[in-house]
């Protein structure tokens, strides 16, 4: 904040704690004139309750005095006044440090413990999966879904379908680094939308097996082979999904393989590394892992 806008909020904000006392003051001064006396006489209700302007009740009245007094101590201890830090000195940021310290002197050990663990041990610790659990529903379920069985384009890790390997070294490494995957756009290569037609429907049917007599066979053999392999099974080095297995990112509806196919596609799994650490890492590893076992 620069010291323009600093001045704005002090000024801004003591003109107004000045205001709010003087409002008190004012209020409390007034008074019913003669005439209002006289004129309430038509006012009267229950026998003896009239209608005039009289001051607050004085318990109402230091309520609002005592929020003044607190409102000027908070300024003075606690950052409000611009680039004025309070004599507390706190800080959103040194707060949130100070508790991630507390945590990871709390829960650093247990997590160490873990940590010096294989996934394959980690798999069979009932703590563990537990904590695991907890992990991925921090991290993971936003994109996986509570229950891990993803979503259009989120994979499902409850299933033996992998697209960049699941043994718990592969997991592990797609936790920490992340993942990104991309189906370059071939809209532009296709002559006609008849031939693109031809390869919708030819990748739509290779669960099936490959139809070596469809034209779009040799498309693919030229277009498609360097990622998804001479057999359409995919390759995990590259992210490459298995065309073969009738498990479908994004859909196997045909408007769904157009739209890949001429458009392309950008996956994106973020790391978490720097989030977690390694120790958390492999725990939510072996919960990933366990998922699909």
């Amino acid at each position: 904040m620069n010291s323009l806008w600093s001045w704005w909020v002090i000024i801004g904000t003591v003109v107004s704690i000045i205001a709010c006392v003087w409002l008190i003051v004012f209020t409390n001064r007034q008074r019913a004139s003669k005439e209002e006396i006289v004129e309430s006489e038509a006012h009267v209700w229950d026998e003896d309750i009239r209608e005039l302007n009289n001051p607050l009740p004085m318990w109402w009245l230091w309520l609002f005095i005592l929020t003044i007094i607190w409102s000027v101590g908070y300024l003075i201890y606690y950052p409000g006044l611009g680039t004025f830090s309070g004599t507390s000195e706190w800080s959103q940021e040194g707060q949130y440090d100070a508790e991630v310290a507390a945590a990871e002197a709390r829960y650093g050990p247990i997590f160490a413990k873990y940590g010096a663990m294989e996934v394959t041990d980690l798999v069979n610790d009932p703590d563990a999966l537990s904590i695991g659990a907890s992990l991925f529903a921090n991290y993971c379920s936003q994109c996986h879904g509570s229950g891990a069985l993803g979503a259009r384009g989120f994979p499902n890790l409850t299933d033996d379908d992998w697209l960049y390997g699941g043994s718990p070294a592969q997991i592990e490494q797609s936790i920490m680094s992340g993942r990104t995957g991309i189906m370059p756009p071939l809209g532009a290569v296709f002559a006609s939308d008849e031939a693109l037609n031809e390869m919708v429907s030819y990748v739509q049917a290779m669960p099936d097996g490959m139809d070596t007599s469809s034209p779009a066979h040799t498309q693919y053999m030229t277009l498609c082979i360097a990622c998804h392999g001479a057999d359409g099974s995919g390759m995990q080095a590259l992210g490459a999904p298995n065309l073969t297995d009738d498990i479908w990112l994004y859909s196997s509806s045909p408007q769904q393989i157009r739209k890949t196919i001429v458009e392309g596609r950008t996956g994106a799994m973020p790391a978490h590394g720097h989030l977690i650490g390694p120790d958390r890492a492999r725990v939510l590893a072996a919960y990933v892992y366990s998922l699909s076992q």
